[in-house]
């Protein structure tokens, strides 16, 4: 069932593929609508916050099966403290870069950090059972939805979403309620371990079509750090001829 000793699930990064052509889709629509080309608000309202939540939740939720791939069998410490280091190095980037691009509206907790704690408190509880990771991710809704304390609003407690307002930043994902994707991930892919479907998937060897377009899944880290600046710079570009 490990996904890091030597072969790749392919249908595991076709998944992690398809919520990138997400991202790309949804930053690129934000990034017309930074230049002026669509109405403000468009991205965070309507059908496009739906499609915002639901990419968003497809990275925290593959990286629940990801970690139980890795580490199901057993802990592997050292390469997840590889991966972690990379995460969260990523994740630190992304605050610099968007603090100098954004100062009012920095990604302080974005989709990177919270996969990054999220990791964190998986590995704590790795071991248990798919029922039991599945209860535990409908009770962190059940807490998002019913908990909100004063307390947790300064922006060094804010970010677990216990808090009782929204701080303005441009990609805010809290450890509440975003740690439910990543715990339901984690129950399926223990629920699909038990049935042997990953066995069946670690047979299946897909067209040369797939395995291009699983490319994109085996890079996901790198195509998430660059992807926005190219998109940003190439509408920026384009307003510049279009006025």
């Amino acid at each position: 069932m490990n996904e890091s000793k030597g072969h790749r699930l392919i249908a595991v990064d076709l998944a992690r593929s398809l919520a990138l052509l997400g991202m790309v889709i949804f930053h690129f629509t934000f990034d017309l609508e930074l230049f002026g080309h669509i109405a403000p608000a468009t991205t965070v309202t309507g059908g496009w916050a739906v499609f915002a939540r639901l990419v968003a939740g497809s990275f925290l939720f593959l990286a629940g099966v990801s970690l139980v791939l890795a580490h199901g069998e057993g802990r592997r410490w050292g390469a997840f403290r590889r991966r972690f280091l990379r995460v969260a190095g990523a994740a630190m980037v992304v605050t610099g870069v968007t603090l100098a691009a954004f100062p009012q509206a920095f990604i302080f907790f974005g989709i990177l950090h919270s996969i990054a704690v999220a990791s964190l408190l998986g590995m704590a509880v790795i071991g248990l059972r798919w029922q039991v990771l599945a209860v535990l991710a409908v009770a962190v809704v059940v807490a998002d939805r019913t908990l909100g304390f004063e307390m947790f609003n300064p922006i060094w407690l804010v970010w677990t979403g216990l808090g009782t307002r929204m701080p303005l930043s441009v990609d805010f994902v809290p450890v509440f309620p975003w740690l439910a994707a990543f715990l339901a991930g984690m129950a399926v892919a223990r629920l699909m371990a038990r049935a042997g479907l990953w066995a069946r998937l670690a047979r299946w060897q897909p067209g040369p079509l797939l395995q291009r377009l699983a490319w994109p899944g085996r890079h996901s880290l790198a195509i998430y750090l660059i992807h926005q600046p190219i998109l940003m710079s190439l509408v920026w570009a384009a307003t510049q001829v279009l006025r």
